[in-house]
């Protein structure tokens, strides 16, 4: 690609965080009032239906990575060059960033609504009671695992269901956001973690929103890529043609003499 074509990917993984931290950060502040566990599921339908659209309307543009952790693994795997690897990654980081920012000029910071309350705090994701460091760096490389693992079956193989893979990827987030919400936030993307960390500039436990999914992410990419990635038959080969044995000289029989007639 030039570098007009990497301009436009890189635009493409800016608006894919943008509108995952747009919507998602919006949903959780929205629905900070919901009880018995409706806010979950709102929360992870917003960040799924997020990913999935942006994927589905930009997939063709950057290959819709819109993760860091993403971008690592395809890069590990070697299905993109470095310098397109940071431009994404950079891209994704200042998406996150004007995300978080734009909810602050949306939502007042206290009140029903507020964007700082307490257990709000603008989407930073956060551990829950009792869970340590080292729970919160494992399930948050569980929960990538999975999102890697449909991503890779789904859109990077060739046999997959590349018409639904969108939908079925932002489901993955869908699932592990209520499975995995309390505990760790379900962040599985860096980019997600740093837009609101920056704005607000709360980086407790930051790096276990870059470890956790990193990790998953790779380990996810190199199974599916060296155990079930299936290599191109290769083609096979020209039928030689049949040996022709040549024919063989006939034999020419001696000339026979001519016999005089006895002349009467």
């Amino acid at each position: 690609m030039d570098d007009r074509d990497l301009a436009r990917a890189a635009v493409a993984e800016f608006l894919g965080p943008f509108t995952l931290v747009t919507a998602g950060v919006g949903a959780v502040i929205a629905t900070q009032n919901l009880g018995d566990g409706g806010n979950l599921v709102a929360v992870g339908l917003a960040h799924g239906l997020a990913i999935a659209l942006m994927a589905a309307a930009l997939g063709a543009i950057s290959g819709g990575h819109f993760n860091p952790a993403v971008t690592i693994s395809m890069l590990a795997t070697g299905n993109i060059k470095m310098t397109r690897a940071v431009v994404y990654i950079v891209a994704q980081l200042l998406g996150g960033v004007a995300g978080a920012g734009i909810l602050t000029l949306i939502f007042p910071a206290l009140g029903e609504l507020g964007r700082n309350n307490t257990g709000v705090n603008l989407g930073v994701p956060g551990l829950g009671p009792d869970v340590t460091p080292f729970g919160g760096v494992l399930l948050e490389a569980i929960m990538t695992f999975f999102l890697v693992l449909v991503i890779f079956g789904t859109a990077v193989d060739p046999r997959g269901p590349k018409a639904i893979a969108p939908l079925l990827i932002g489901l993955t987030i869908t699932m592990d956001i209520i499975f995995g919400g309390r505990i760790t936030g379900a962040a599985m993307n860096p980019a997600r973690a740093f837009g609101p960390e920056v704005v607000q500039q709360d980086f407790t436990n930051f790096w276990i929103y870059w470890i956790g999914p990193i990790i998953g992410a790779l380990v996810a990419a190199f199974l599916y890529t060296f155990l079930f990635l299936q290599p191109a038959a290769p083609a096979a080969p020209a039928a030689r043609p049949a040996a022709t044995v040549p024919p063989q000289p006939q034999p020419v029989p001696p000339p026979q003499p001519q016999r005089r007639r006895n002349r009467r």
